[in-house]
């Protein structure tokens, strides 16, 4: 039957007189494609929460570590950068190295003693994710190219002092005589071709000029709901991967849902992918060409394809494109390593008596070689650690820590250009990185024998 007129008015009328129901929460897998505030109304509320999103992760790294910047007198990276001695990570009042190492897991965490350090940190705003640029790279892309990086609503977190020199080296496989060939500087578009032809073949430099070329990103890019105050080109592969290494610039696993459960990314060097055969954040992908095409189709976009079809994801072309930046990676070697012979082991004429006794514990009481097996100091495997028996889970500055789950077992080579250690950052030094094995694994190293480990690990 038909409606009059002046009915469907006031049935409109009635309608919107009507209070709206309580929004409920939606729980998805799924990423807004159609921003709920403008572009100016987000850039001046994250702008004005910015310093107390700051303030909280900041004091979150006071209370876990000591920042303080205090470097090994005699040991460098590659290109000089000093490397931070010590351990870092805090105790908590009452306890010791030595009397957590007496103590069962459960007993550990029935008191929950276990270091705050030790524990998964999260992105400085793990709500909001995203990758995220320490400000020496920022500000030399800015300066080579007039792109910038800079998020309106984050500044990176950790101090320079515990990350990777910059710009980090360049060795290639094909070139040793060439000893760093990044001259001190950072390879980008401006300079990629100056420094590598007559180096590279035409299909190596074809690749390599692809990871250096900016394409859009989930933060980074035209659309009115990026991080960036003004449209953006993008980021580039090596912008993270700085000179085929690392700046230690973070982001967010792609591969796990809700958010809280989102795993912190500690930008991994590509150093040694040639020897290497597992890839990604949970290591599905097989091969480097795999990793290379998975990073802009879907971890560039936080793992979701249809806000990538919005932001301007760049598909690679298989056969030229992706082989053709696979094959400038696969050139990318570890930094010399003059004390280890053929077989990656120490060479008893050059070592040092503690770090000949590091390498009896890393072979023996430590079991390091249980995964890290020489000549490069991986098994090309995955472990897990299950560190999650020793503490209760726990909400942590929007992070829900709990289980890691399985670890792909990084290459040991090259270890002290290449802090913070873990998957996640977590640990700042190798002096760290032993005291967490050492209580994980619980192997019970004395205090002499963990010192001598560490004087090994630093000449691989």
């Amino acid at each position: 039957m038909n409606q009059s007129p002046a009915l469907l008015v006031t049935l409109a009328l009635i309608t919107f007189a009507s209070p709206l129901p309580a929004q409920e929460t939606v729980h998805t897998s799924y990423m807004p494609v159609v921003p709920t505030e403008t572009l100016a109304t987000t850039l001046a509320r994250m702008s004005v929460e910015k310093p107390g999103v700051m303030k909280r992760q900041l004091d979150l790294l006071q209370t876990r570590y000591d920042l303080r910047d205090e470097p090994e007198s005699d040991v460098t990276m590659s290109r000089g950068k000093p490397v931070q001695s010590g351990i870092r990570v805090k105790l908590l009042p009452g306890t010791t190295w030595e009397s957590l190492s007496t103590q069962s897991p459960e007993q550990i965490r029935e008191a929950d003693r276990f270091p705050p350090g030790f524990l998964p940190l999260p992105h400085p705003n793990h709500p909001e994710g995203g990758m995220l640029f320490p400000q020496f790279a920022i500000d030399e892309i800015k300066r080579q190219e007039g792109r910038d990086l800079t998020r309106f609503d984050l500044d990176f977190d950790l101090p320079d002092q515990f990350l990777p020199e910059f710009p980090p080296a360049i060795f290639l496989t094909t070139r040793t005589d060439l000893g760093d060939v990044s001259q001190g500087r950072l390879v980008t578009l401006d300079n990629y071709f100056e420094l590598f032809d007559g180096i590279l073949n035409p299909k190596q430099i074809e690749g390599l000029r692809l990871l250096v070329t900016p394409f859009p990103q989930q933060q980074f890019n035209q659309t009115d709901d990026r991080r960036s105050t003004r449209p953006s080109r993008g980021v580039s592969c090596f912008d993270c991967h700085s000179n085929g290494h690392t700046n230690g610039a973070t982001h967010l696993a792609g591969d796990v849902r809700p958010q809280a459960v989102r795993h912190r990314l500690d930008t991994t060097t590509l150093r040694g992918v040639n020897i290497q055969r597992l890839f990604g954040s949970q290591r599905a992908m097989k091969s480097v060409e795999d990793f290379t095409e998975f990073e802009q189709r879907g971890a560039y976009f936080d793992g979701d394809h249809v806000i990538a079809a919005k932001k301007g994801v760049n598909i690679l072309e298989r056969a030229t494109q992706v082989h053709f930046m696979a094959e400038f990676q696969e050139l990318l070697d570890f930094p010399p390593a003059p004390k280890l012979d053929i077989f990656g082991q120490l060479d008893p004429k050059k070592a040092s008596a503690a770090e000949l006794r590091g390498e009896a514990v890393f072979a023996g009481r430590g079991r390091c070689t249980s995964c890290h097996v020489p000549p490069y100091y991986t098994d090309n495997t995955l472990h897990n650690l299950r560190a999650e028996r020793f503490f209760n889970p726990r909400l942590i500055n929007g992070l829900m820590a709990g289980a890691d789950g399985p670890i792909k077992t990084f290459p040991l080579r090259g270890l002290k250009d290449s802090p913070p250690y873990l998957h996640d950052g977590r640990l700042l030094t190798i002096e760290d990185t032993v005291e967490f094995f050492n209580l994980v694994l619980e192997t019970k190293l004395t205090t002499g024998e963990k010192a001598d480990l560490v004087a090994f690990l630093r000449v691989l």
